[in-house]
Parts: structure tokens; C-alpha cells; sequence
């Protein structure tokens, strides 16, 4: 059984890519969906569209391609883990590549970026990075 739903999608990503996939599909939450449109936000995939299929609900993500058929999404991490959870503080919080990157926060408002955070002044979780 499945326990890390946002590693497994950062993995899936990931070997969709390398595989030079056009698109990925994986099981979805509102968590993924909101990372999803993120990520769509940010200019890393074209779409992020969440559907059901025999009572189940699913994420289809529509990744992005430079013109020489490289990933747009150069690298994804996953930073706060199961068993090692990474908190912090708007100050704190990581700038990704000198800012050409984003962090993906977990905060009392809802999942941002780092830029998002840092100008309202809200730490939070760090879920991942993307660059």
C-alpha cells in the first residue's frame, strides 16, 4: 500500500520523462490537484485535469517539452518526508536555483510557491522542489 501520495507523484513524473511520455496518469486528491495547478501556474506542465472513473478519483497531467524535446521540469524533489518532516519559517523558507526554481509550501492557506509565501509572510511545510 501506497503511503507517500505527493512522492509517488513526483516519481511518476519523473519516469514519465525520462520515458518522454506526453502524458501521466496516477491516482488523485486535492492535495495532488493543487500541486498540479501549480505546477500548471508556474509554466511546468500544460494541464493538471482531475476525473473519476468507476467511483474512483484520478489525475492526468499533461507534461511540457522544450522545442529540442527536453523536459521543461528539469529536476523534482521531494524535501519533507514521511519521517522527517521539514518546517519553515517565511524567512527561511528555500530559494530554489537563486529563484529560476520554486519550493512548494504547505501553509494555513493553502499549498503556494515560496514566492507566494514570502510575500504574504507565511511559513509552512516545504513539500517539494521544482526546477
Amino acid at each position: 500500500m501506497m503511503m507517500d501520495h505527493i512522492a509517488d507523484m513526483l516519481t511518476r513524473i519523473r519516469n514519465a520523462q525520462r520515458a518522454g511520455l506526453e502524458k501521466v496518469e496516477m491516482p488523485g486528491s486535492n492535495t495532488l490537484v493543487a500541486i498540479a495547478q501549480i505546477l500548471k501556474d508556474e509554466g511546468y506542465i500544460h494541464s493538471g485535469k482531475p476525473y473519476n472513473f468507476k467511483g474512483h478519483r484520478y489525475l492526468r497531467l499533461t507534461l511540457r517539452y522544450d522545442d529540442e524535446g527536453q523536459p521543461v521540469i528539469r529536476e523534482i524533489t521531494r524535501i519533507s518526508k514521511s519521517g522527517r518532516r521539514v518546517y519553515s519559517s517565511a524567512a527561511d523558507l528555500p530559494r530554489v536555483r537563486n529563484g529560476y526554481g520554486i519550493a512548494v509550501i504547505s501553509t494555513s492557506h493553502g499549498l503556494m510557491t515560496d514566492k507566494d509565501a514570502r510575500a504574504k509572510n507565511i511559513g509552512g511545510e516545504v513539500l517539494c522542489t521544482v526546477f
